[in-house]
């Protein structure tokens, strides 16, 4: 960043929230997208944006527990929440069992869908850990997948609820 784009940035009202159990405080217009500072200032590019509109989930994040397109999320509405992205799930430089269900299972294809996939994966899983076919096709009809077909990000989640408590 050069030293105009920084003085500009001093103008700006300060946004502290937590992502990813970090407390993180920025500048930024309260109108910009939460996608835009989570990829752009943050460099949490595990976010992805497809559409922009809100249509297809591949900004999904969790929002204080509640699944959200960060696209149609304005910062200044996360002032003191509590965000977890696809970043946040990897403990120790290890990946979540869930993440390696996607890779074991073929869930994972271009990755544009994935880490919105995986982060309504764990919504769903959060209120019900033992889930149907059909629990997760409602759970996940807010994201959009143009490889894979939907079976394996299906089969991905029931192995990963089947093995959830071991």
């Amino acid at each position: 960043m050069n030293d105009l784009s920084l003085a500009h940035d001093r103008g700006l009202p300060e946004i502290a929230f937590t992502v990813n159990q970090h407390r993180v405080v920025v500048r930024a217009h309260s109108m910009d997208r939460l996608l835009d500072v989570l990829r752009q200032r943050l460099g949490l590019t595990g976010t992805k944006e497809g559409c922009g509109e809100g249509e297809c989930g591949s900004c999904s994040i969790l929002l204080d527990g509640v699944l959200v397109n960060s696209c149609l999320i304005p910062v200044g509405q996360v002032r003191g929440s509590n965000i977890l992205t696809i970043e946040g799930l990897a403990a120790d430089g290890r990946l979540h069992a869930l993440q390696q269900a996607f890779l074991h299972c073929g869930g994972a294809q271009c990755g544009i869908c994935t880490p919105g996939m995986i982060l309504a994966a764990v919504h769903l899983l959060s209120k019900k850990p033992r889930p149907t076919m059909e629990d997760i096709r409602d759970g996940l009809s807010g994201n959009l997948c143009r490889c894979t077909g939907y079976m394996q990000i299906f089969d991905a989640i029931a192995a990963y609820a089947g093995r959830a408590d071991q």
